[in-house]
């Protein structure tokens, strides 16, 4: 039989934590790489919250088999036609929202799974296979080995039948949507909470007994990850694009706001005098009468300025008055102007 790596599946039976992501926002080939780079095992390439298309997900499923990731594809509870089309597009998974019955989970995995385990129709040749044109017998069995289906539990009464769900065949993990157990145990968003701890000590015992993996998913509080992994949890959901861009982008412009900044440059006429001068203390006498308009306006300007006063001026009411060192030298080469 070919081998299918699933690489959420091989972390998870040689007893270590499959580590996932989840993808909101990238819509991008090369996000299965550069989390794989990041040490994730799993992308959770979620079509429940979000606007992404079928064929974007199909895309990033192919690219990150490629990458050694693996894609699993979480679709919403009432499409459930869009799971068997995503494992045909590539993904190596599958995620299941809202299943609060072994029924709604019988459901799913005779839909996900080939016979003999389900009733999945067959296609032709698969991205998981890199297109290769095996047998039927071949092609069922090596993607049966490899595909996880993931049920989410989500309300008291997933986790009251978590023991059912967990006994029944073809569904390999029960990942338990924390944000929404809270809401429906009447303790939005407290993932902390008692109840919350003692609905994960029942999933989790209904898995070992079946021999399922415990998903969690909706905590990323790090003490609270690091107490609820102890208890058992191998599927984890670490967290997702949004909030992950979002805190570096937010942590690095908190960064540069805070850098000290250079002293502020000083107006012209303060550079100029901060800048000594072999004029200083000297006078600036005009030679004509009159402006000798000449090019420039600048200059004239300059001109203008000493006639005003009387013909004469200081170098530091030259300067003070925002005039340059240039018109000054333009000025005794014309000798329009005498400095003594």
């Amino acid at each position: 039989m070919p081998e299918i790596v699933n690489q959420a599946r091989r972390r998870m039976d040689a007893g270590e934590i499959a580590i996932g992501v989840g993808l909101r926002q990238a819509r991008t080939v090369d996000i299965g790489p550069i989390m794989k780079t990041c040490g994730y095992d799993w992308l959770f390439i979620d079509m429940e919250h979000n606007t992404m298309t079928l064929d974007a997900a199909a895309q990033i499923c192919v690219a990150a088999q490629a990458a050694g990731i693996a894609p699993l594809v979480r679709v919403h509870a009432l499409a459930l036609h869009d799971a068997t089309r995503a494992l045909d597009g590539g993904a190596l998974g599958v995620v299941v929202p809202h299943v609060d019955t072994p029924e709604r989970a019988a459901e799913v995995a005779d839909l996900c799974k080939y016979p003999p385990i389900g009733h999945r129709s067959i296609t032709g040749a698969l991205p998981q296979l890199g297109f290769a044109p095996l047998s039927i017998a071949e092609t069922t069995e090596a993607v049966n080995a490899a595909t996880l289906v993931v049920v989410m539990l989500e309300t008291p009464t997933a986790i009251a039948n978590a023991d059912a769900i967990a006994a029944t065949p073809g569904v390999d993990a029960l990942l338990v949507g924390t944000n929404d157990l809270t809401i429906e145990l009447g303790i939005p968003g407290d993932v902390g909470h008692a109840r919350v701890a003692a609905a994960y000590k029942k999933v989790i015992a209904a898995c070992a007994k079946h021999g399922k993996a415990a998903g969690l998913g909706g905590v990323y509080r790090p003490d609270l990850l690091e107490r609820y992994v102890g208890m058992g949890f191998r599927l984890v959901l670490a967290g997702s694009d949004l909030p992950f861009m979002a805190a570096a982008a937010g942590e690095r412009a908190a960064f540069v706001r805070g850098l000290p900044l250079a002293p502020p440059a000083p107006e012209a006429g303060a550079r100029r005098a901060g800048r000594p001068s072999r004029w200083a203390g000297m006078t600036i006498r005009a030679t004509q009468k009159t402006n000798p308009r000449r090019e420039g306006a600048d200059s004239w300007r300059a001109y203008d300025f000493i006639l005003s006063q009387g013909g004469s001026c200081t170098y530091e009411e030259f300067r003070d008055a925002g005039h340059g060192a240039h018109h000054l030298r333009r000025d005794l080469a014309r000798g329009d102007i005498v400095i003594e």
